[in-house]
């Protein structure tokens, strides 16, 4: 019933994810994004925190204590004193925004990985549907990321208050200490709180990438006769496919018929390879590779030599270094000549003395 209906009961393909994929479509969770981020903060702040105190704490001190540029200047230095502010924040602050740049790019990178595509961004009419985009946003999962982002904010709001009040004393003590000591203790208990909020973040990020997942792989089933269509478009490759090669290798075979009877000699290891060379002292350097071929092919060469009365001498080593070494149409290389030349000479003689 399901398939007269054409529900999409089936488990998506690894073709069908490919193809969503290419266009833009793949599993990705904001939530697990964003708990990715905190923790990259955090360790930037834990290795940075000291030199931003440092550096933010002494700029405060020059402005203060009036010797920082146009400080001292009244109105009239405002703009200098902005400037000079604005120059020292980011000489401080950039080395972090750099490094939390990437951190951001590695949450993304992650979860995507690299695949870069301009499909989303190809304009669609049907984007400008009101009727379909009204269901996108009362749709089920609109309906469970709505609610899954109400809770989420009501538990991370608990936690975080919970943890303020828990931390008023150190708030109170913060107006009896130094500047610096100030900002560290204050930095500490930021920090201890933004901990309990990751902690928080990275059990809901995991939950709602699972979450996600199912969705994007319930988006992405297939109906009965999609999976037959895909299989038999496959099937179709692999026939055609199958037909290039067949194609090939009879084409191959007639170029074989062709030059292997007008070898000097078939060189060859006879479960695997077979090579046929050709030397005329009056056109060629040296003796040339005419056909060759492996295991089925390196039969047909021998039974084409047989055919044709050209002689054939079993030398495993040489047969494997010639395949491997030179291309139907090339010479052989330098380092085989005395190896070649010994068969050409066995050949030679025995053609004398069958003459003879």
């Amino acid at each position: 019933m399901a398939e007269e209906l054409g529900e999409k009961t089936e488990d998506p393909t690894q073709r069908r994810l490919s193809d969503a994929r290419e266009k833009g479509q793949v599993i990705k969770s904001q939530d697990l994004s964003g708990a990715i981020d905190l923790l990259g903060a955090l360790v930037l702040v834990l290795v940075f925190g000291n030199g931003l105190v440092t550096g933010l704490s002494g700029m405060l001190r020059a402005i203060l204590s009036g010797e920082a540029p146009g400080s001292s200047a009244g109105v009239s230095g405002i703009r200098e004193l902005s400037q000079w502010t604005t120059i020292e924040t980011v000489k401080i602050a950039i080395p972090v925004m750099a490094l939390m740049g990437v951190v951001v790019f590695a949450a993304q990178l992650v979860q995507v990985q690299w695949a870069p595509t301009t499909e989303p961004l190809s304009p669609k009419l049907e984007r400008l549907d009101p009727i379909a985009g009204f269901g996108r946003v009362f749709s089920r999962k609109s309906a469970a990321r709505t609610t899954a982002g109400v809770l989420k904010l009501v538990l991370i709001s608990i936690v975080a208050g919970i943890y303020i009040v828990k931390s008023m004393g150190v708030v109170a003590s913060l107006p009896r200490l130094e500047l610096v000591a100030g900002f560290v203790r204050l930095g500490d208990t930021l920090l201890r709180m933004c901990a309990w909020i990751l902690l928080i973040m990275l059990v809901i990020g995991a939950a709602d990438y699972a979450v996600q997942r199912w969705f994007f792989m319930r988006e992405q089933r297939m109906t009965k006769q999609e999976v037959k269509d895909e299989r038999k478009s496959m099937d179709g490759d692999a026939e055609m496919k199958g037909r290039r090669l067949r194609i090939a290798r009879q084409l191959a075979l007639q170029r074989m018929r062709q030059d292997v009877p007008k070898a000097d000699v078939v060189v060859t290891n006879p479960t695997h390879y077979s090579v046929a060379l050709k030397y005329d002292a009056d056109k060629m350097v040296s003796p040339t590779v005419v056909a060759k071929g492996a295991d089925y092919m390196a039969f047909r060469i021998r039974e084409i030599a047989i055919a044709s009365g050209v002689p054939i001498v079993e030398k495993a080593p040489l047969a494997r270094a010639l395949y491997a070494s030179a291309a139907v149409g090339q010479q052989i290389s330098p380092e085989h000549f005395e190896a070649v030349a010994e068969v050409l000479a066995y050949v030679y003689r025995i053609n004398e003395q069958a003459v003879a």
